[in-house]
């Protein structure tokens, strides 16, 4: 039967096209191979543009192509179908084999005759996590989370207060040995004390982070475990120490004691909201927000057990598994790391707190390098295959060198996404890469920044993230190129831009209604904030409000 096949593959045949210009009958004959594997209309423009054939006969000539192509394509099914019974009745081909193959492909391919997929762990606990949440037994969950938060604190206080003795220790050891530079001691003696101090502080640091890793470890299995039976306790109405199980008992709360100076203070938060329509015909309402805040505000857990942050917690916590999902855009460096600035301050808030759903930042990250390594492996070897196919230009010289020297680094408006349960009030964390050009006052709306932003809201659009939250300067802290006048005219790029993307999003998910709230640095002036706050509604369209009266 394959040599049937192929016997009918690869067959050239003529297609004869006659026409009249004039009082003159021309033919055009164009030897055409089966099975033609083009487009019949991209055939049909190139004979058009090859031949300079007149506009008149395209229509025509477009029909006979078209009907030319499948009734010699039908021609060589018929002619294959009829060889490949031939082969079954002639017993060159097993009825039974052949059968069991049909067999397979079909069921290979049905989906009614799939396997169920099995279960995972992890989708078994979300399942079981997302029941117990929203029953009676929501607040127990609530506090045990806080308990294990308040454990961890306490660890990692004890951490930072060995770690401040040992660089206190040191630091008087370096006094005394810089006092005896010169006279009984040596450069090289200096330097072989400060390889020690390095070492030493590794190995301390090595030690507590075992620990937490560890502590966190165990916690995430008990919680994992203590909700499973709870879940299998609450169906089964007849267990009298159910009641006991979930009985809240505030005096065995654990409170957290004011130690180290980690108690984080809340500062005097501005905040404007404003509701708006946007659309041309079809409106979607959204709702925004402009705060003065610092990002990590969002993230950040207060160990005070008050019951406003309860209610926080417990409002990210029943749309953890939901389609309402809360996300924060970080403004971080071309690294995948978390060693300094910003990612380093959300590394730290993500530690305090055991995250018992998915795995901790340093696995996420580790997952991000790898997924980076290979696209960037991936686009290093299609820039390599253009360059010797003869695209020899300085453009790809330049692309081919810096993807090979910066193989881990993302690219400006590149961005990561991590996944949390363990922060206050978000679930998801967009790490946006930006440059120095952020600070300058002239990037317009082709920005890599702002780009990054409108291909973050699409993803929003697309997961069902519906509060982001953003940095409208595109910068975290104020520094002293950014005046007045340059404050103003990023924040109205940002807007204007923002706006556009969200008047995009009806077309990418329907119109759903969202929070956009916009972040600007704590350090930014009361008269500067009320400025911004001014320049909103001129740029979006604020719903105004409606006084009834009545007539008397």
């Amino acid at each position: 039967m394959k040599k049937s096949i192929e016997r009918f593959c690869n067959r050239e045949r003529e297609f004869v096209y006659k026409f009249k210009v004039g009082s003159q009958c021309l033919e055009l004959k164009v030897p055409l191979k089966f099975p033609v594997q083009e487009n019949a209309s991209h055939l049909h423009g190139r004979l058009m543009l090859l031949h300079s054939l007149p506009c008149f006969i395209e229509k025509d000539l477009k029909e006979a192509l078209s009907q030319f192509i499948e009734e010699e394509s039908l021609r060589d099914y018929d002619r294959d179908a009829e060889a490949s019974l031939e082969a079954v009745k002639s017993g060159e081909v097993d009825l039974h084999q052949l059968a069991s193959s049909w067999a397979k492909a079909y069921a290979e391919t049905t989906l009614e005759h799939a396997r169920p997929e099995e279960p995972s762990w992890d989708e078994d606990f979300a399942d079981v996590y997302h029941d117990l949440i929203h029953s009676p037994a929501s607040e127990t969950l609530l506090n045990l989370e806080h308990n294990y938060f308040v454990s961890i604190s306490e660890l990692i206080g004890e951490r930072d207060v060995e770690l401040k003795k040992l660089r206190e220790r040191q630091g008087i050891e370096m006094e005394k040995v810089m006092q005896e530079l010169g006279k009984s001691l040596t450069d090289q003696d200096v330097n072989s004390l400060a390889a020690q101090h390095f070492e030493s502080q590794q190995d301390l640091e090595n030690k507590w982070s075992n620990e937490l890793k560890q502590s966190t470890a165990i916690q995430k299995q008990e919680y994992q475990e203590w909700v499973i039976k709870l879940h299998q306790d609450l169906k089964n109405p007849n267990n009298s120490s159910l009641s006991e199980e979930i009985k809240v008992q505030p005096s065995q709360f654990r409170e957290s004691v004011e130690a180290n100076g980690r108690i984080y203070e809340e500062q005097r938060k501005l905040e404007e909201s404003f509701t708006i329509h946007l659309g041309a015909q079809l409106k979607t309402m959204h709702n925004l927000r402009l705060l003065r805040a610092d990002m990590l505000d969002f993230c950040k857990h207060k160990r005070n057990h008050r019951s406003g942050v309860k209610l926080h917690r417990l409002q990210t916590a029943l749309s953890l598994y939901s389609t309402s999902l809360c996300g924060l855009v970080l403004l971080v460096d071309n690294r995948i790391n978390s060693y300094s600035g910003i990612k380093r301050d959300f590394a730290t808030v993500c530690q305090e707190c055991t995250d018992f759903h998915f795995p901790r930042i340093e696995e996420q990250l580790e997952v991000v390098q790898q997924v980076v390594l290979y696209a960037r492996t991936q686009r290093r070897s299609k820039l390599k295959e253009s360059h010797d196919s003869g695209n020899r230009n300085g453009g790809i010289d330049d692309k081919a060198k810096n993807a090979d020297r910066n193989y881990l680094n993302i690219l400006p408006g590149e961005f990561y996404i991590t996944r949390h349960s363990n922060l206050s009030e978000i679930h998801v964390a967009f790490h946006l890469c930006v440059d120095d050009n952020v600070k300058s006052g002239n990037i317009t709306a082709r920005d890599p920044a702002i780009m990054g932003l409108r291909n973050i809201l699409k993803v929003c659009c697309t997961h069902d993230i519906t509060t982001i939250s953003i940095p409208l300067l595109l910068v975290h802290d104020m520094s002293e190129e950014m005046t007045i006048p340059w404050c103003l005219r990023r924040a109205e790029l940002v807007f204007k831009c923002v706006k556009g993307f969200m008047m995009e999003m009806a077309s990418w998910d329907g119109g759903i209604s969202r929070t956009v709230q916009f972040l600007v640095p704590q350090s930014i002036s009361e008269e500067m904030f009320y400025q911004l706050s001014n320049m909103l509604p001129q740029i979006f369209r604020v719903s105004s409000t409606l006084t009834l009266t009545s007539k008397h």
